[in-house]
């Protein structure tokens, strides 16, 4: 009985990292069409914070995980951009981006 358990569980747990890179396929082109092009008539400037895609380059080098889903929000005056990322020990962690100033 035991033998059959263990079995079971080391498939459960192989079969495990394959559910997750399916998620993380299946919400990918999701998380890229959430981009955020700045407009000169709303008074955005450039130089103060990271637009959404360079948030998502800057948290994929720095935890070299998957992003899952990314969004932006506002929070007083300013852009928020989270992102979420599949860590290698199949983990899902939100990191928070500082965007620009409206």
């Amino acid at each position: 009985m035991r033998l059959a358990i263990t079995i079971i569980l080391l498939a459960a747990a192989a079969l495990a990292p394959l559910r997750s890179e399916a998620f993380v396929l299946a919400d990918a082109p999701r998380a890229h069409a959430v981009q955020y092009e700045p407009r000169a008539d709303l008074g955005v400037t450039k130089d103060d914070g990271m637009s959404l895609s360079e948030a998502i380059e800057s948290v994929r080098s720095r935890t070299g995980g998957r992003v899952v889903s990314a969004e932006t929000r506002m929070e007083g005056d300013r852009e928020v951009h989270h992102i979420k990322v599949l860590t290698k020990d199949g983990k899902v962690k939100t990191h928070k981006v500082k965007g620009r100033r409206r």
